[in-house]
């Protein structure tokens, strides 16, 4: 069953076509993973869903609901949350702060306590550094605070916008594992993501955007061995 489709969709820059009329759909449970260059699309896409930008035409439904021109806090509040891309925690308050932002939306006081404790065993070094003003955070665990604090809200789907970006090797293994334990605990995940390989390792479909359009699309450890897309995109 599909938690989300999306028709048609086109957003513009100017004169610039950014989206030039994609379609596809996640369904409940995937990790679905969007892969192209730089300027291809895949934050624009993330950002139209999520009604950050202004749309040209299209339609998006999630989980039965249309919210093409649903406001973005009425988006966050049906369960569908991005974690945008450069991390964008609150530098001047702590990570426990942060967290609190995370479930603004909740009034389940054993809910939230249930979801912290299970955000800490996710990131035992969040816990450690609690008090810490998120701003003097490296940037791996300024990633691991702003997913922990996106899962506060209890996504049915996660949008997740290049997760790996500027991390180390060791941490950006340790990202991807930590992706796959929350899939396995029951969030849908729609992922943006440069490293191309990581992406499709642990996904269960995937699409290729480049310029704008949707130019392949099927199981992911198919486009692995994909000759166009090894070339392109694997380094081989």
């Amino acid at each position: 069953m599909s938690i989300l489709e999306v028709k048609e969709l086109a957003v513009s820059y100017g004169a610039i076509k950014a989206l030039k009329g994609i379609s596809f759909s996640v369904e409940k449970g995937e990790i679905i993973s969007l892969i192209g260059s730089n300027g291809a699309g895949k934050t624009t896409t993330l950002h139209s869903i999520s009604n950050l930008i202004k749309k040209e035409s299209g339609s998006i439904v999630f989980d039965g609901i249309d919210i093409t021109r649903m406001s973005p806090d009425k988006i966050v509040k049906q369960k569908l949350i991005q974690v945008p891309e450069g991390r964008r925690v609150f530098a001047n308050m702590s990570v426990k702060e942060n967290l609190e932002m995370g479930y603004y939306t909740r009034n389940d006081a054993d809910g939230i306590k249930k979801d912290l404790e299970w955000v800490f065993e996710l990131f035992p070094r969040l816990k450690e550094r609690i008090r810490q003003f998120a701003g003097t955070l490296s940037g791996g665990e300024q990633q691991m605070l702003a997913m922990a604090r996106s899962l506060m809200a209890k996504p049915e789907l996660l949008l997740l916008d290049e997760p790996s970006m500027g991390l180390a090797p060791i941490l950006v293994d340790e990202i991807f594992d930590i992706i796959k334990k929350i899939n396995a605990n029951g969030t849908t995940i729609l992922l943006v993501e440069q490293n191309a390989y990581k992406a499709l390792s642990i996904a269960d479909r995937a699409y290729v955007l480049e310029t704008g359009s949707i130019t392949k699309s099927g199981v992911a450890k198919d486009l692995i061995n994909d000759n166009a897309v090894k070339s392109a995109y694997l380094g081989g």
